[in-house]
């Protein structure tokens, strides 16, 4: 068998991945397009590719033994220069160009097509880092009242409603009103107008959860310390999030700070 090659963008996760690899015996090829740095790489050789030699990228990749690929970590779209692009990969802009008409779940299952047709295994992060994505249960000594139960049923139909439009992975209910849904800001801008414009009073929950039918290869929710201390922030009464569809990154620590602020964190069966 081959090597992994990790294609990283930001935020943790491609490190995380790696030392999962290095932990069994399977250094990586740790790559990333530039203008989307890995995070604390550390001493480990990173190699950078632009989007416009994607050809030649995947040529080098084969070129390094590599025969599965793992994409991780944030990337937005990148800003083209269209004379750095090579004759090969000219022939397949259309192509890219056309899926990202239709969102961004329609992209990424462009690009993974690509990989694949170049000879490439397309791997999940759950599939590298199974730890990662917690099963169903409550993770804290808080436990979701009769309420939060309410809030998240509702907020699950909202993201599946928002999912099915390639919007978001994400909304805030408390009380049974939505307070505030994701978009392309993000999490953290959506809590951070949930804590910023929210009437006086507190509870709430946070709800993530995979798009319907989305590639769960990539872009998975990820849900880390920092999503509590914004959800803490919001006065909120805890996060729930789909079981088996959801990043959970240091845990530990996440669950420690959920502990800390009294919050719940409720891996839900969907």
């Amino acid at each position: 068998m081959g090597r992994v090659a990790i294609i990283g963008g930001q935020g943790r996760l491609p490190i995380i991945l790696a030392q999962a690899l290095e932990a069994r015996g399977e250094p990586p090829l740790l790559t990333a397009m530039e203008q989307f740095p890995i995070e604390d790489a550390g001493a480990r050789e990173v190699t950078h590719f632009r989007i416009e030699r994607l050809t030649l990228f995947l040529d080098h990749l084969h070129g390094q033994g590599v025969d599965r690929i793992v994409l991780a970590g944030i990337v937005r779209r990148p800003a083209l220069e269209p004379e750095l692009i090579d004759p090969r990969t000219a022939q397949l802009v259309p192509r890219l160009l056309a899926a990202a008409q239709d969102g961004d779940d329609a992209t990424l299952r462009a690009v993974i097509e690509l990989i694949e047709e170049d000879g490439f295994s397309v791997l999940g992060v759950h599939e590298v880092a199974p730890e990662l994505v917690p099963s169903a249960g409550v993770l804290t000594d808080a436990q979701p009242a009769s309420q939060d139960r309410q809030d998240a049923e509702r907020a699950a139909r909202i993201v599946a409603a928002l999912g099915a439009v390639d919007v978001g992975q994400g909304a805030v209910v408390a009380g049974g009103l939505c307070l505030a849904v994701e978009a392309l800001p993000g999490t953290d801008a959506m809590l951070a107008h949930v804590a910023e414009t929210r009437p006086a009073g507190g509870g709430g929950v946070l709800y993530k959860a995979p798009k319907p039918g989305q590639e769960r290869r990539v872009d998975l929710p990820t849900i880390g310390p920092l999503s509590v201390d914004k959800a803490a922030r919001a006065g909120l009464s805890g996060i729930a999030f789909e079981a088996g569809g959801v990043l959970l990154i240091d845990r530990e620590e996440t669950v420690a700070r959920a502990e800390a602020a009294g919050l719940f964190l409720w891996a839900r069966s969907p």
